[in-house]
């Protein structure tokens, strides 16, 4: 089996893909309070799973969570909806990397679509002994906004 090409070595197009994860939920009734909408924790979940997804496969490597930042619930997400989460590379260090994680929400009979909560995601590479490793540089890295 050949071995994986450095990250410096990818092509910018390969780099640019990786970029960004997006993960579709629907929100059912075990995901909900008594409120009949989602679980703040349940939201947090699965906004770290998406920056996870989206920090392995720019690094392509083993990564870990190692701060979470600037989450903010803007709009309560009800039960019956589409969740579409949103994970894009926003800076890349020398061995870690941030992920902004944005929660749109849909209405499952509606086209309409609302911006529900936003994070930021510290990850860490590593190798195989767990110490932090080189993730690829910031060429491709975005902050833009997500389009909606």
């Amino acid at each position: 089996m050949a071995p994986s090409p450095s990250p410096d070595s990818r092509p910018a197009a390969v780099l640019d893909e990786a970029a960004e994860t997006r993960i579709v939920h629907a929100v059912f009734p075990g995901d909900t309070n008594h409120y009949h909408t989602l679980f703040g924790g349940t939201a947090l979940e699965w906004m770290d799973q998406a920056a996870f997804i989206c920090a392995t496969r720019w690094c392509r490597t083993k990564v870990v969570t190692v701060r979470t930042s600037e989450i903010d619930y803007k709009h309560p997400v009800p039960e019956g909806t589409i969740v579409e989460l949103i994970a894009r590379i926003a800076d890349t260090g020398t061995t870690s990397l941030t992920v902004r994680v944005d929660m749109f929400i849909e209405p499952m009979d509606e086209h309409d679509r609302t911006l529900a909560c936003t994070g930021q995601f510290t990850l860490v590479a590593l190798d195989d002994q767990d110490n932090p490793t080189p993730v690829p540089g910031p060429a491709s890295a975005t902050q833009d906004e997500p389009q909606a």
